[in-house]
């Protein structure tokens, strides 16, 4: 797997590579360098960790076969929105220069997603079904996880991504791509509810897991 993964992770990288330097119209972007880097770096290390420590889940995240045709719909859409969200950024901070980011912010944005990388890290350590699809995994034993960041919120993934949607704009200087986020926490939300409607009906003990952890996303708050 680990060829297919390195594959996969170099098309991905590339396709961020051309959205990103193209809407800037220069390839002399500090900040669009340390964003392929960080990202691209980190997302390969775990896969990497993925395949030494649980290939299982790797294959599951590799294949990504869609159980559900709401869930398809959601991606979807989505996908669509990161792709603009990747192009407005750089037009903004860079080709039409409407925002001013500090550097201090940039630095705490690079930040946020390293520490969004982390939590996915935490994440992957204890799940070993956590897919990038909603389904339950009978074939593989599929239990109710409840340690690691999951004691704190239901959707520590989603809480990881959360976290680079507000570092990327950040990073990339960009006050439109921040002001944009709140529409990707949208769709996470919605997600995440129905995601959670799926494993209350099928996964057992996944109700009494909601009732002891009680915030999906952010501790305290929802």
């Amino acid at each position: 797997m680990v060829p297919e993964l390195t594959r996969k992770t170099a098309v991905w990288i590339v396709c961020m590579a051309l959205l990103t330097f193209v809407a800037a119209g220069t390839l002399r972007w500090i900040a669009g360098w340390v964003f392929l880097i960080e990202v691209g770096g980190m997302g390969l290390a775990i896969g990497l960790w993925l395949a030494h420590h649980d290939p299982g889940l790797l294959a599951e995240r590799l294949s990504g076969r869609f159980a559900h045709r709401w869930d398809r719909i959601v991606m979807t859409g989505a996908t669509a929105f990161w792709t603009l969200w990747l192009v407005l950024m750089p037009l903004d901070a860079v080709r039409f220069q409407w925002s001013h980011v500090p550097l201090w912010a940039q630095v705490i944005g690079a930040l946020l997603i390293a520490l969004g990388n982390y939590l996915f890290y935490l994440t992957f350590r204890v799940n070993s079904y956590a897919a990038p699809v909603i389904k339950i995994q009978t074939e593989r034993g599929h239990r109710v996880i409840s340690t690691g960041p999951y004691a704190y919120v239901r959707h520590p993934m989603y809480a990881a991504t959360m976290l680079f949607f507000i570092g990327a704009p950040l990073l990339l200087g960009s006050w439109w791509g921040l002001a944009a986020a709140p529409f990707s926490a949208a769709l996470l939300a919605v997600r995440a509810v129905k995601e959670e409607h799926i494993l209350a009906e099928a996964l057992p003990g996944y109700r009494d897991y909601e009732a002891r952890v009680r915030y999906r996303l952010i501790p305290a708050i929802w």
